[in-house]
């Protein structure tokens, strides 16, 4: 009996250092393009944690993937900011305890306690930009492209790029009607599709990928883009402009967020506040050319950069722009109703 019960005694003394020994890892599961992989290399080395870094194109694939199983397999998702108000409101996100997060008084003041967000209790802003409209000077010198609306003038017959997105494509109809970006009335939306089913004859090419390429290559010389896909263009082609819309524009943001039942919740705070580093935030803007919200950061970037209208737009110009929200199923069902419609006859 006496080996078996010595047995018994060193295997208790040794399983707390088994377990202390075992590998420390976070799963994040982000934006294609929005993590860099020398971030995830540079966290790996400083902390000992091992990185499973998985991306997805859209929110949608994200948000499915999250829903099929009830215990999260990540620790660290990126919701988009209307992503932010539905899965807190389906009680998918873990509250955040901003005491693990030494960094979070570098962010922005204009990203704090959004409308997606009231308290900033469930997401950290990352990356952001806005939807405006891009032209190309050299085919049209004289611009006088301003507002959403112009878009539909018999002019740009065949000749606009748009995003292949429903949502930035109905906030685009709505707000150039004069409703709201989150508008829900399904009269509005009605009028919104109708509206983009006149400017369907304008459009030459839809997407979201390629957007820069085709800019810069002046495959398209004029439509909708994001403001960090516009600044990258014109490092590459000077002729490139960028337009904040008279009639307002949408203000998206990509934000940290932990799932509820996280598998490993410490890492996931040590992840998000190593990102919150405003030297690591700066690097990450200089990759991707996409805002950071990390306002140590921004006063780190070179000049040139956080001193353009175009990447940093000053504050009277942010006014105009709206944060998207979630519409609700009813709404996006029928938004994607519209949509295919729109697509498959347009």
């Amino acid at each position: 009996m006496m080996p078996v019960f010595r047995q018994l005694v060193l295997l208790l003394i040794l399983l707390p250092l088994t377990l202390h020994a075992a590998p420390r890892m976070v799963n994040v599961y982000a934006w294609t393009g929005e993590v860099p992989d020398f971030v995830v290399r540079s966290f790996e080395k400083e902390t000992g944690i091992k990185v499973h870094l998985s991306t997805y194109g859209n929110n949608e694939i994200m948000y499915a993937k999250l829903r099929a199983s009830p215990r999260s397999q990540y620790d660290v998702i990126m919701p988009t900011s209307y992503f932010v108000d539905r899965m807190s409101r389906q009680q998918m996100l873990a509250p955040l305890d901003k005491s693990k997060l030494s960094n979070w008084h570098n962010l922005s003041p204009d990203f704090i306690n959004p409308t997606y967000d009231p308290h900033s209790q469930y997401s950290v802003p990352f990356l952001w930009g806005i939807t405006g409209i891009f032209y190309n000077k050299t085919d049209y010198p004289k611009g006088g492209i301003t507002k959403w609306s112009n878009l539909w003038e018999t002019r740009f017959h065949n000749q606009l790029l748009m995003l292949d997105d429903l949502r930035e494509m109905f906030s685009i109809a709505l707000l150039s009607l004069g409703y709201s970006a989150n508008d829900k009335n399904r009269e509005h939306i009605e009028a919104a599709f109708q509206h983009l089913q006149k400017l369907m004859p304008n459009v030459k090419v839809f997407s979201t990928d390629t957007v820069v390429s085709i800019v810069i290559d002046e495959d398209a010389t004029v439509g909708a883009m994001w403001n960090g896909d516009a600044y990258k263009a014109m490092t590459e082609n000077s002729q490139i402009h960028f337009v904040f819309p008279q009639e307002g524009f949408v203000i998206w943001v990509d934000n940290f967020s932990i799932p509820k039942n996280a598998p490993h919740p410490a890492e996931a705070y040590a992840f998000i506040d190593y990102i919150l580093r405003p030297e690591v935030a700066k690097a990450i803007s200089l990759t991707t050319s996409y805002p950071t919200a990390n306002l140590t950061a921004q006063t780190l970037l070179p000049s040139k950069i956080r001193h353009n209208p175009t990447v940093y737009p000053p504050k009277s110009v942010m006014k105009r722009g709206q944060f998207q929200l979630d519409l609700g199923e009813d709404t996006l069902a029928l938004l994607e109703t519209y949509w295919e419609e729109l697509k498959m006859n347009g």
